[in-house]
């Protein structure tokens, strides 16, 4: 694997017993709906999120006619679709961030929340996204804040040795970075967005705020922040909504959904349990209701799987 765009894989972990449910981040998930609810737009023909995991802000996407969700884990998918079931609003994809699976323009609103500090090359992420959205579709973004008030305490005591004024990305952790507001509205631009409106989110992301306040009222308080604050952007999390530049193509939006991530394709046909690429010949499982796009089926496997579809 190229190392400069590495994966953070949550395959088989279950994050969401890990990290979520009773896991004390109730706060948090309520003041993340809080900011989610002002900054998406409320209805359109198509939702994509990006690092869905198991489905937790899904509820939010109501007003869309078909939601994408996407996650490199297929583990997590599998427990979005024990969730919320395998209607046809809701399409189960498993794909790298950095090869998106979609054709150009096709989405109307991409949503991406507690993933852009796991890319380790954050304009190329930004750029397959920009590609996937329809020209003025909305691109709701969440990122982890290097300008928080907790660094800029800590620096100013010479508690930490890094600056959170430095507009560079840190990397607290493996795979998990830290972006100046600076920094990330300077790579939305390059990538083709405006940023319309911003939001400072999780303003008492404390421990002893959460002990001692109950999560809804804590949240109630951050919502009342969360504008005011944004003209400082201290909070450890930060909510934007982008809007995609760009001429509407003269041919309109493709017919399909996918575009094959080895040639760009967007020729694919299902037979049995694979997608082929029509021009390149690439086959992509599908497995049992997930879009499977991260490794191409071998041609061994294809004939198998077709086998087991057909029962021949």
């Amino acid at each position: 694997m190229d190392q400069s765009r590495a994966i953070c894989d949550y395959e088989g972990t279950s994050y969401r017993a890990r990290f979520w449910e009773g896991q004390g981040r109730e706060y948090e998930d309520l003041a993340e709906r809080i900011a989610l609810r002002r900054l998406l737009p409320p209805r359109g023909q198509r939702i994509l999120e990006i690092g869905a995991g198991f489905g937790r802000l899904a509820d939010l996407y109501a007003g869309y006619e078909q939601v994408i969700l996407l996650d490199y884990a297929k583990s997590g998918l599998r427990e979005a679709q024990q969730r919320l079931g395998a209607s046809g609003k809701f399409v189960y994809v498993a794909a790298d961030l950095y090869r998106l699976p979609l054709a150009s323009g096709v989405c109307d609103t991409i949503v991406t929340v507690r993933v852009l500090h796991h890319l380790m090359d954050v304009p190329a992420g930004l750029r397959g996204i920009h590609d996937a959205l329809r020209p003025g579709g909305a691109y709701v973004l969440e990122y982890a804040n290097k300008r928080n008030l907790k660094a800029v305490a800590r620096y100013l005591l010479r508690r930490q040795s890094w600056s959170p004024f430095s507009g560079e990305p840190y990397e607290f952790a493996d795979l998990n970075f830290d972006f100046h507001p600076r920094w990330m509205a300077a790579r939305l631009a390059d990538a083709g967005f405006a940023v319309e409106e911003g939001l400072a989110v999780s303003h008492f992301r404390a421990a002893l705020f959460k002990r001692l306040i109950p999560p809804r009222l804590l949240a109630a308080a951050d919502g009342a922040l969360q504008r005011v604050g944004a003209a400082w952007k201290l909070t450890p999390s930060v909510f934007l909504r982008a809007r995609a530049r760009g001429a509407a193509p003269s041919a309109g939006r493709p017919a399909g959904l996918f575009a094959c991530p080895a040639c760009r394709s967007d020729r694919l046909e299902e037979q049995g349990a694979t997608l082929v690429c029509r021009g390149c010949s690439a086959a992509w499982g599908i497995d049992d209701g997930i879009y499977d796009f991260k490794t191409p089926v071998e041609p061994g496997a294809r004939w198998r799987m077709e086998l087991g579809q057909t029962g021949n």
